[in-house]
C-alpha cells in the first residue's frame, strides 16, 4: 500500500494516453485493482484543461521530483470526541 500512497501529490503522465496532471486520490477497490485520479494542469486563466480521470497506478510514471504540496498525515483522525454530531447527547 505503502507504494501505492507515495503516488499522492505527483505530477505524473499516463503511459497509454499520455495523460498529465497530479495525483490527488488513490482507490483501492475489492477485486486488487489500484487506481488514481489524476488531476489536470490548469491553463493561464485557472480553468482546467480537461476533467480529472481515474487510472490504473501501474500505468503512471512520476514526472516530478516529489510533491506538489505536502501531503497530510493520516496517522492521527480526529474522532467524534473533538467534534460531536449533536450538542447533547439524543433523547431517547
Amino acid at each position: 500500500m505503502d507504494e501505492h500512497f507515495q503516488l499522492l501529490g505527483f505530477r505524473v503522465r499516463d503511459t497509454v494516453t499520455g495523460f498529465t496532471g497530479v495525483v490527488t486520490s488513490i482507490g483501492f477497490d475489492l477485486y486488487g485493482c489500484v487506481q488514481a485520479i489524476v488531476t489536470p494542469f490548469v491553463d493561464e486563466k485557472g480553468k482546467p484543461v480537461a476533467e480529472s480521470q481515474w487510472f490504473d497506478t501501474k500505468r503512471l510514471c512520476a514526472t516530478s521530483e516529489g510533491p506538489v504540496m505536502p501531503v497530510p498525515s493520516y496517522a492521527v483522525v480526529p474522532g467524534p470526541a473533538e467534534k460531536p454530531a449533536y450538542p447533547s447527547p439524543p433523547i431517547r
